[in-house]
């Protein structure tokens, strides 16, 4: 008998795991309460996926051996209540990939903040040492797509808690934690030791010849990780001391030791600036250290690579006013990181969805820097109890249109328009990208 599995939501990693899954052999259905994308629709069709949309049929659901649910489907979901009490075992899509790449490695990481930039640019460090990689999960493709249609030796995998929750043997070689700060408590009961737990499953299936790089100097991180029974060989990084093994700064240079193998190299010549882009460099050289990449590949790599989309991306200097895309910060800590890095007077477009935040996290740093708030959202209430206070000039908009054209009108030559909004898009927008793409294009109307 063919093993029947369920697919739960027909997005990327859906659709990819549906079909890595039937060409494994399973008996597949694949179920979405919403409408498919086109696109996505005709890859199923042309690999023979039986599949429903706008509708969840329990009976079929009900009766798989396993299930694949997409991150986006939270717990305390009817349909998720009906399949745990069934006992139907649940598992993600980075799961099934990893069961079905044979002997390929992974590097998996993970992280509140950092994860996108520091998954970035290992891969491009792997691939600037031509080796034979794919950049797979919450950037890029869907991670069993890629191992279905495309395998590769080495995957560089972004791995969200989400996806962490459901694994069952997922084991990557090498897993990096970049940080643990508030965030998505809205899908763990509001307990932050909750959502610790589902970061530190990364490393559970670990043995002593994998590597697990974590950062010694963030504080969720280093006061959980004695709860947890760690297996590999650990990697810290950090900017505080010297480290017998793994990556610290010391006098504005980046030291990386690992077995015999000792390299250093000036933070002035890293291609991206900002402190907590330090902390992604060295994640990101250690995870290539260990995978046994030649130090003149590391360097030239940290030298050459170029920032992400949406992640402080500088879009356009209008009149003398600088406008900064930080759509990606979706939560109060990336905000934090983002208003950290700024020397000039900063007008600040912030809102979307609140997760739970705490914006006292960033208060002193909005004193200090923020003249103006400008709210992009449906409901501000929780940014003007916060800030009414300490910023003078707070108003409110409903789209990126009409938050650019008032923020430009506040600014003046020589200051920062900064979108890094500390909370989720989809009040007004598809998702983080939407809202970086009408910002950008605001910009570019101005």
């Amino acid at each position: 008998m063919k093993k029947n599995l369920v697919i739960l939501g027909a997005g990327e990693s859906g659709v990819g795991a549906a079909i890595l899954a039937i060409r494994q052999g399973y008996s597949v259905f694949v179920s979405d309460s919403t409408a498919i994308k086109p696109v996505y629709r005709d890859e199923l069709k042309a690999h023979g996926v039986d599949y429903e949309e706008g509708l969840h049929s329990m009976d079929r659901i009900l009766s798989a051996d396993e299930i694949m649910k997409s991150p986006g489907i939270p717990e305390k979901s009817e349909l998720m209540k009906k399949i745990r009490a069934k006992g139907i075992p649940v598992i993600s899509e980075i799961e099934l990939a990893f069961r079905h790449m044979g002997n390929s490695k992974v590097v998996a990481i993970t992280g509140s903040n950092g994860k996108t930039t520091t998954t970035a640019l290992t891969y491009h460090i792997c691939r600037h040492a031509q080796a034979d990689c794919a950049l797979v999960g919450n950037i890029g493709y869907s991670f069993a797509k890629q191992v279905a249609l495309d395998p590769k030796p080495l995957y560089i995998a972004e791995v969200s808690s989400f996806q962490l929750d459901d694994i069952k043997t997922f084991r990557p070689d090498v897993a990096v934690l970049t940080n643990i700060t508030e965030d998505h408590l809205d899908r763990y009961d509001y307990k932050m030791e909750n959502y610790v737990h589902s970061k530190f499953r990364i490393a559970e299936n670990q043995g002593p010849d994998d590597v697990f790089i974590y950062n010694l100097d963030d504080e969720v991180t280093m006061k959980n990780i004695s709860k947890y029974p760690i297996k590999s060989t650990q990697a810290p990084i950090t900017m505080s001391k010297e480290l017998p093994q793994g990556a610290y700064l010391a006098n504005a240079k980046m030291h990386l030791k690992w077995k015999t193998e000792e390299m250093q190299m000036s933070i002035t010549d890293f291609a991206i600036k900002g402190k907590h882009n330090q902390y992604n460099s060295m994640a990101a050289s250690m995870a290539a250290t260990a995978l046994d990449i030649r130090k003149d590949k590391i360097r030239e790599a940290l030298q050459t690579f170029q920032s992400l989309e949406h992640r402080m991306e500088t879009v356009a200097t209008v009149r003398g006013v600088e406008f900064v895309n930080d759509s990606k910060a979706t939560n109060v800590n990336s905000t934090w990181f983002a208003l950290e890095s700024m020397t000039k007077p900063v007008i600040l477009i912030l809102g979307g969805v609140d997760k739970g935040n705490d914006y006292g996290l960033i208060r002193d740093l909005v004193q200090e820097k923020v003249k103006a708030i400008i709210c992009m959202g449906t409901d501000n209430s929780k940014i003007l109890d916060a800030f009414s206070d300490i910023v003078p000039l707070i108003e409110q908009t409903g789209s990126a249109s009409e938050a650019v054209k008032m923020a430009f009108h506040y600014a003046n030559k020589g200051e920062v328009v900064l979108l890094s909004p500390a909370c989720a898009s989809f009040d007004l927008f598809k998702n983080y990208e939407d809202r970086g793409n009408q910002f950008k294009q605001a910009v570019k109307e101005l």
